[in-house]
Order: structure tokens, then sequence, then C-alpha cells
């Protein structure tokens, strides 16, 4: 254990850390798919078409990329605390602005303020995961931890299409600033410092910029750290192109978003679950090599039908979502605890630099790439197969370096 706060194990304790942590997570998905179901009326409202709403997730998702960067080594500085408790309270002013906001213009100005801040506790909080556990009780918790956080995605779009029905979509972004104020007063009372000063990196730029160029530049860490963002956008492309699938493609209407988000939610519960089960009992990467063949084949499938049969079978479609939902759970508590593990002296950093990566990523893939295809299901197929598959092959070149790096040590220990 790396701090003086005694992690719990088990019981009342254990789950109500797990349950904290994951709440922080879910701040995100939250912010992204909470207000899907009034696109449209917000389109209405502000005389904006389509394509110009959907710029309401990207600028989101670059500020959160890039503030992501700098809430690992900050929280490695001063603690981890601080910067979730100022993070918090920023965002929920920012929904609060979203709520009172006039024009389009002024509403991307405080969705980036959410984007800012939203992640600062899931990027904290897998390095909090990481200074009270190790080996297979750290992929648990992380397990578990993905198991509730992946409760988020299904209930998220459910709950804000039912809040904007009844009250319209202001009253969504109003929810978003209550569940702000909840995480605010519940980590002031109940989240630890698991980062103690002793253990704290030099406050200065300098160091913490060295910090985090040295984790960014490492060749094992991009890779690894490219393959999960890209793992993780064959199923997000289908999360971001949701108003597009439910209400056109599908023909469902504004409360029924969760027969998109349910089969994924699924399988990330299904997957999450399992990761945990085998945690210790099989290798975390032949775990994640099961995960990716999952992933392939579900992709694969996907595309090959989309090719084939037209329009696919709603229950298909929601079929393989579930498979690939399964598969990413399995790869990505691996991969992320493989990542703060090559820097264990700078866990907040390299959650950063994850998190950095994986929010390009996803903005990329959600404001230029969804845009592009969401129109064709089988493009969007195409779209989610490449990524797995990049993402397979991308794995693969890291286990391969990091076996080189292994034997030339041995080499170098038998000298």
């Amino acid at each position: 254990m790396s701090s003086a706060y005694q992690a719990p194990t088990r019981g009342s304790a254990y789950l109500g850390l797990a349950a904290l942590l994951a709440g922080l997570s879910m701040v995100s998905p939250f912010s992204i798919d909470t207000f899907f179901p009034a696109f449209k009326a917000m389109e209405r409202e502000f005389g904006v078409a389509d394509w110009q709403m959907q710029q309401t997730l990207t600028a989101y998702m670059l500020p959160y990329a890039f503030s992501a960067v700098f809430f690992g080594p900050l929280a490695d500085a001063i603690g981890r605390r601080p910067v979730i408790l100022w993070g918090l309270s920023v965002y929920t002013l920012g929904s609060l602005a979203c709520v009172l906001t006039s024009s389009f213009g002024s509403l991307l100005a405080f969705r980036a303020v959410q984007g800012a801040t939203a992640g600062v506790g899931m990027v904290v909080g897998r390095a909090i995961v990481r200074d009270l556990y190790h080996g297979p009780q750290a992929q648990r918790l992380m397990s578990l931890i993905s198991l509730l956080f992946g409760v988020a995605p299904a209930i998220a779009p459910v709950v804000g299409g039912w809040i904007h029905v009844a009250l319209g979509w202001r009253a969504v972004f109003g929810f978003m600033a209550l569940l702000g104020v909840t995480l605010v007063v519940t980590s002031a009372l109940k989240l630890p410092e698991t980062h103690p000063p002793q253990r704290r990196v030099e406050f200065s730029v300098r160091t913490l910029t060295t910090i985090s160029l040295r984790v960014i530049r490492d060749r094992e860490f991009l890779l690894l750290a490219f393959a999960a963002s890209l793992m993780f956008a064959g199923v997000f492309c289908f999360i971001g192109s949701a108003p597009t699938i439910v209400l056109d493609h599908w023909g469902l209407d504004e409360t029924q978003f969760i027969w998109l988000f349910l089969p994924v939610v699924a399988g990330f519960t299904v997957g999450a679950a399992l990761s945990g089960r085998l945690a210790g009992r099989i290798a975390p990467m032949r775990q994640a090599a099961i995960g990716f063949a999952i992933a392939a084949l579900a992709c694969s499938v996907r595309l090959l039908l989309h090719w084939q049969f037209s329009p696919l079978p709603i229950a298909v479609q929601q079929g393989l979502l579930f498979l690939t939902g399964i598969a990413t759970q399995l790869v990505f508590p691996v991969l992320t605890l493989r990542m703060l593990d090559l820097f264990p002296e700078a866990r907040g950093a390299a959650a950063s630099m994850q998190t950095f990566v994986s929010l390009l990523v996803a903005s990329a893939t959600i404001g230029l790439l969804v845009p592009l295809v969401q129109k064709n299901l089988t493009s969007l197929a195409m779209l989610s197969a490449c990524s797995v598959w990049l993402a397979l092959i991308l794995w693969r070149l890291a286990c391969h370096r990091a076996a080189g790096e292994a034997g030339r040590v041995d080499v170098v220990e038998r000298h």
C-alpha cells in the first residue's frame, strides 16, 4: 500500500469507495449522453442544423481531452482530493450556465467549460485505485468500478428523455448540475486522500511538464493508449451517432434510446464482471487477447451482415453491440493498469496522458468521422471494424515491444 489511508478490501466500506469512484467516472458519460434525446428540440430552438448540434459534443470533448493532461500531474503534486473538489465545482457552475444560456454560441462555450472539468473524476480516480491496490485486487476494483460505471450510458439517455419530455431540454442540464453538487458534497465527506505529501512531486510547471512528456514519449505507453482508445471507439462511434440511429434508422422516439444503450451497457456490465472474476486466474494479457478476439469477430460479422442485408434487424444489431461491449471491458481494465504500472511514481500523469489520448480519439470519432458516416449503417460498421482491428494491431506491437525490453533486461542481468 502506498499511503497512510487503510484501504478497505471488502464489505460496505469497499463497496462505498467503489461506488464513489464509479460516480466520479460517471460525470462524463452523463454529460455526453443525457441530452441526446433533446437534440431535435434544441436544433429547432436555436435554428441550427444537425451537424451544428453535433458540435456540442466536439465543444465538450476537445477541452476534456486537453484538460485531462493537467489533472493527473496536478494531483501528483498537490494531492487527489483538492483537484477533484475544485474540478467538480467548476463543472457544476458550467452546467448551471448551460441551463441559462440564450444563444447557441454561448451554449458551445459553456459545454466547453463542462468538458474542461468533467474528466477530473475519471482521471484522478484511476490513480486512486492504483494508489491503494495492486495486482489482481487492483483489477477487481477497476472492473467493479467499470461494472457500476457501465450503468451510466444506459440510464443517461433514458433519464434525459423523460426529463426533456416533462420539463424541457434546459432541465436536462439542471440535472447535470445536481449531479455535480451531489458528488462535490459526497467527495468532501467521504473521499480519502491517497497520495500523501511525502510521495508528491514538486509543484512547478517545469517538473510537471517534464514528467508528462516522459510518459507520452514512452512507445509502449503510446501503443497501449491508442489501442485502448481505438478499442473503445469501436463502440463509441455508435454512442456518438445515437440520435441518428435511434430516431432515423430505427424509427424510434425520444424516450426509446435505451434500445441502443441497453445492449452496449449490458455488454459492458457482463465484460466487467468477467474481468473481475478472471483477475488472478489467467494472465492479464491472455484476458486482453480474448477480448480483442471477440471484438474483431463481432465487428467483422456486423460489417459483413450490413453489406449483405439491408435493413439488418435491430435485434441482430443489438446482439453484436452486446458482444462488442463485453470485449471492450475485458480489454480496457488490463491495458489501463499496465499503463499505470509503467510509471509507478507518476500514476496521475499516466492516467492523464491515457485520458488525453482517448479523448483525442473520441473527439475525432464524434466530431469528424461520425458525421460523415452516420447516415449509412454500413459505413458506421466499417468505421467500428477499422477501429477495432487497428487497436488489435497496436496492442500486438506493444506486446512485442514489452517482450523485447524484458529480453534485453534479462540479458543484462545475466552478464
